[in-house]
């Protein structure tokens, strides 16, 4: 078991400090020697002060004033009823954080929303380096879901493209329903966000919710004249001519996302020291052009992990920018993941 106070190595990764909190169940503060405040997954550490508690399973041992957190309880998976009004498909890719106030303060569950009447056959996987990876397949019943799996706040600096193959039917049918195959490519900086996570009707928690299929059977876009469907053409052609241009960002707060799918499209072969020359000439790059363009403030994220990236930013503009302040951005915004450099006051 770890407590506040132990010296502790990281797993993973090179150095290690003093456990100074706890966040949740699964993870602890620790100080590094720079000074800086890493949060981390308790199964990622080796506590030094007493190697003989690292074997078997590590427990987490809440200090007096610390609140004991009570265990989840898993809800009762419905075995799936048919309701009124429930005929098309709408069937949903839903991310439930822990604690959506703190999505980064513990695992998240992915899950997969059936809120139809037609029973639902499917295949998860993920997508990443040109190759599909099967993470689940099976039966959803009708209005019911299915946990397809659970990731934590480690994990979020590598995520793949999530990817799904369904098909759906229910007992009879007057036409036969086409396949639906759809990939997600979930941007990291939503994990960070509070406001990502908003309330809906398949779970008691806020969720970032996509959906997979549209709500509108084809059959019944068949059964349209040839002129309706010219009348649809012309009116989906009018809201794209009327679409307003992208906004542009807020000049006084420049945001970088500095996480390394984001910056290039290709990693095959990379180095890990690669990967971090390419992100910190993104660090340099941006401050010199936030710089030219008098922006207020620059925000990089970094996303959380073992907090290496963090620290070479931190001695990246220690050095090179010495003369510009910097701090831990807004935790509301970013969670732990993100640095603000103040480029000036006014």
């Amino acid at each position: 078991m770890i407590k506040i106070g132990d010296k502790v190595k990281f797993l993973n990764d090179v150095g290690g400090g003093t456990v100074t909190a706890f966040i949740g169940k699964n993870m602890v503060k620790v100080e590094n020697q720079d000074g800086f405040e890493v949060p981390c997954l308790i199964s990622q550490l080796i506590n030094v002060d007493d190697p003989a508690l690292n074997k078997g399973d590590r427990e987490v041992a809440p200090s007096p004033a610390e609140e004991v957190i009570s265990p989840v309880v898993q809800e009762e998976e419905s075995e799936g009823k048919i309701l009124a009004g429930k005929d098309s498909p709408h069937f949903y890719f839903c991310c439930v954080p822990f604690d959506s106030k703190n999505p980064l303060g513990g695992d998240i569950d992915f899950y997969l929303v059936n809120d139809s009447n037609f029973t639902l056959l499917f295949r998860y996987a993920h997508f990443r380096e040109n190759r599909y990876e099967t993470i689940l397949s099976g039966t959803v019943p009708p209005n019911s879901k299915e946990n397809l799996e659970t990731i934590g706040p480690g994990d979020l600096s590598d995520l793949p493209e999530y990817c799904f193959q369904l098909l759906y039917f229910s007992g009879e049918e007057k036409e036969w329903n086409p396949a639906v195959s759809k990939k997600f490519k979930i941007n990291p900086v939503k994990f960070y966000k509070e406001k990502s996570f908003q309330s809906n009707s398949f779970f008691s928690k806020n969720a970032l919710v996509y959906q997979i299929a549209e709500n509108i059977l084809n059959t019944e876009i068949d059964k349209l004249t040839e002129d309706d469907f010219r009348k649809v053409t012309k009116s989906k052609l009018e809201k794209v001519q009327k679409k307003e241009p992208p906004k542009q960002q807020n000049s006084e707060i420049i945001e970088v996302d500095l996480h390394i799918h984001e910056l290039i499209d290709n990693t095959a072969g990379l180095s890990n020291k690669e990967i971090l020359g390419i992100q910190m000439d993104k660090v340099e790059t941006e401050m010199h052009a936030g710089i030219r363009s008098r922006a207020k403030r620059i925000v990089f994220i970094h996303g959380v992990g073992q907090g290496v990236l963090k620290q070479e930013v931190a001695k990246l503009l220690k050095i090179k920018f010495p003369k510009y302040s910097f701090q831990d951005a807004s935790f509301k915004e970013y969670g732990y993941g993100a640095t603000m450099v103040m480029l000036r006051k006014k």
